[in-house]
C-alpha cells in the first residue's frame, strides 16, 4: 500500500508540475491573441461595439441626450433624471452619468483601437485585408477622439496599448491643437488603407473616412483653434471628394431614413449597427410621448421632444415640420388603430421604427453618424467662408437640402448672409442627430429662435429661462477620473 501510495503522489505531482508549466491554448492575452486574420476582424469588431454606448438607458434617459439638451432645442417628460434636468438647466456637474459614458466608452473604443494598430501588422494575413482592418481601427480611434475633443477640449491622447505598469496609465491632458493633429493623421491613414467607398455591412468606408475628416477640417478651422480660411477651404476640399464620387445621394424622401432597406447605403454614410434579438435600437420608447398608449412598447417615456419656438423656427411650408416628415402630432391608439391620439405637441419621427412601434416592441433599426445631407452643407459652409462668397456650387449643395424640404432656392446673397442660411439649414435638417450643439460650439453663436438672428453663444437665453455661460463651451471631465488621476484639471466652472 505504501509503495502504490507513493507511486500515485509521484504520478499526481508529475501531472501537476506539466501542467503549470503548459501554456493553455485558450488562455487568450493581448500578448498571444492576434495571429490570425478572423482574430484581426475580432479586434476590430470590438471597436465598433462602442459606439453603441447609446445602448444605455436609465430613468427614461440616455447618454445621446447630453448634448441635445444643451441646445436648449429640447423638452422633456422625465423630471425624475436628474442627468437631463441638470443639462437642459445648465446646472450641470462633473457627477452626470452621462459624461461619464461617453469618457469611458470612448476611451474604451480607443484602447481596443490602439491594440488592434499595435497588434495586426505582425499577423501573417493578406495584407490588403490588413489594411483595411487598420484603416477601420485609424478611423473608429480618430471618431471617438474628435467626440471627446470637442466634448472635454483638453484631453488624455493616448496612442499605444496600456497596462498596469505603463507611462501612460496616468497620463497628462494634451492640448486640443495635439488631440485635432492625431485625429487627422488617423484619418489620412485610413485615407489610404483600400477602403471601399462605400460598404453596406455598415463598416466603415472611405465616404465615411473623407466626410468625417471634412467635418474635422471645419472644426480646427472654428473654435477653439480658430485656424481659418486655409481649413475652411480644406474642408470643402475634402467634402467635394465626397460629392465629386457620386457613391450617395439625398434620399427623395424623408421615410427613407428610417427604413431598414435604404440603411447602410444612399444618404447613410455611417450609421450605428442594431439588430433584433442580439443588440436592439434603445431609441423607440424614450422618443415616444409619455403614457399616450400609441405605440405596442409598454413603457412610453417623453424623454426628449422639440420645444414649441424651435418648430416656428422652421420656415413656413418647410416639409421636414409637416405631420409624420422629421416630426409628429397625432398617431393611432395601441388599443385602437382606428382611433388617432392627438399628442399635444411635436415628437421626434425622423427615427421612427413603424414595425417595431405597432407590433413587436423590439427594433433592429440603424442610427446615422454621418449623412451625406450633412457634408452637401459642411461643403456649402466652407467654400464660402475659404472663398468670401458663394459658389455656384455651394448654391446648388444648399439648395438642395432646401428643395428636398419643399423651400425656395436662395441665391444673390453676401457671404454673411449665406453663412447664416447654412447655419439655419444644419439647425433644421441635422436636428436631434448630436449635431447641434457641437456647432454652437465652434462658431460661438447660438439661434434665436424669435429674431432668427443669431446671439453669441455666451449669453444667450434659452426659451425656457436658463442663459449659456462660458463654462458650457464644454463639459465637465468626470469626477470619477478626476479622482483617479490627479494629473488631470478639471474644466472651468465645474
Amino acid at each position: 500500500m505504501k509503495t502504490v501510495y507513493f507511486l500515485l503522489i509521484m504520478l499526481v505531482c508529475f501531472s501537476c508540475s506539466h501542467f503549470l508549466d503548459e501554456t493553455d491554448p485558450s488562455n487568450f492575452t493581448a500578448d498571444n491573441y492576434f495571429t490570425t486574420a478572423e482574430q484581426a476582424e475580432s479586434g476590430v469588431n470590438s471597436i465598433y461595439q462602442d459606439l453603441r454606448m447609446y445602448a444605455e438607458s436609465d430613468y427614461g434617459g440616455n447618454p445621446y441626450f447630453m448634448t441635445e439638451f444643451q441646445t436648449g432645442l429640447a423638452g422633456t417628460m422625465v423630471s425624475q433624471n436628474v442627468n437631463i434636468n441638470n443639462i437642459r438647466l445648465l446646472t450641470n456637474n462633473a457627477d452626470n452619468r452621462y459624461s461619464e459614458s461617453w469618457w469611458n466608452y470612448s476611451y474604451r473604443a480607443i484602447a481596443n483601437a490602439n491594440l488592434v494598430i499595435a497588434s495586426i501588422p505582425a499577423i501573417q494575413m493578406d495584407e490588403a485585408q490588413k489594411n483595411q482592418y487598420l484603416g477601420e481601427a485609424y478611423f473608429l480611434r480618430a471618431y471617438n477622439y474628435f467626440n471627446l475633443v470637442r466634448l472635454f477640449g483638453s484631453i488624455p491622447l493616448i496612442q499605444v496599448p496600456v497596462n498596469a505598469s505603463s507611462d501612460e496609465l496616468y497620463p497628462n491632458q494634451a492640448t486640443v491643437s495635439d488631440i485635432c493633429n492625431a485625429i487627422v493623421s488617423d484619418l489620412k491613414l485610413a485615407e489610404t488603407s483600400g477602403l471601399d467607398w462605400l460598404n453596406e455591412d455598415g463598416r466603415v468606408s472611405l465616404g465615411a473616412v473623407k466626410s468625417l475628416l471634412a467635418n474635422v477640417y471645419l472644426t480646427m478651422a472654428g473654435y477653439p483653434l480658430e485656424l481659418g480660411s486655409e481649413y475652411y477651404a480644406m474642408a470643402a476640399a475634402k467634402a467635394k471628394e465626397v460629392i465629386d464620387q457620386d457613391e450617395f445621394s439625398l434620399f427623395s424622401t424623408y421615410d427613407a431614413l428610417h427604413r431598414p432597406e435604404t440603411e447602410n447605403a444612399g444618404e447613410h454614410i455611417f450609421m450605428i449597427q442594431y439588430q433584433t434579438g442580439i443588440v436592439e435600437n434603445p431609441f423607440q420608447s424614450l422618443y415616444l410621448p409619455y403614457n399616450r398608449d400609441i405605440s405596442y412598447y409598454s413603457t412610453e417615456t417623453g424623454s426628449i421632444f422639440p420645444t414649441n419656438e424651435f418648430i416656428l423656427s422652421y420656415e413656413a411650408g418647410d416639409r421636414r415640420i409637416e405631420e409624420e416628415q422629421f416630426y409628429f402630432t397625432k398617431y393611432t391608439s395601441n388599443a385602437n388603430r382606428n382611433q388617432t391620439v392627438n399628442l399635444g405637441g411635436y415628437y421626434i419621427y425622423k427615427f421612427f421604427d413603424t414595425a417595431a412601434n405597432l407590433s413587436t416592441a423590439a427594433s433592429g433599426l440603424n442610427y446615422p453618424l454621418i449623412r451625406y445631407a450633412e457634408v452637401l452643407l459642411i461643403y456649402a459652409e466652407a467654400q464660402n467662408e475659404a472663398d468670401g462668397a458663394p459658389s455656384t456650387e455651394a448654391y446648388t449643395c444648399l439648395n438642395q437640402i432646401r428643395t428636398r424640404a419643399n423651400l425656395d432656392p436662395l441665391g444673390g446673397l453676401s457671404q454673411g448672409e449665406f453663412r447664416t442660411a447654412v447655419w439655419t439649414e444644419r439647425y433644421h435638417e441635422l436636428a436631434f442627430e448630436n449635431k447641434t450643439w457641437f456647432d454652437m460650439a465652434r462658431t460661438r453663436k447660438a439661434l434665436n429662435l424669435v429674431t432668427g438672428n443669431y446671439d453669441e453663444y455666451v449669453g444667450h437665453k434659452f426659451s425656457y429661462g436658463p442663459t449659456l455661460k462660458e463654462r458650457e463651451l464644454l463639459f465637465p471631465i468626470p469626477t470619477s477620473e478626476i479622482n483617479n488621476n490627479k494629473n488631470l484639471t478639471q474644466n472651468k466652472d465645474y
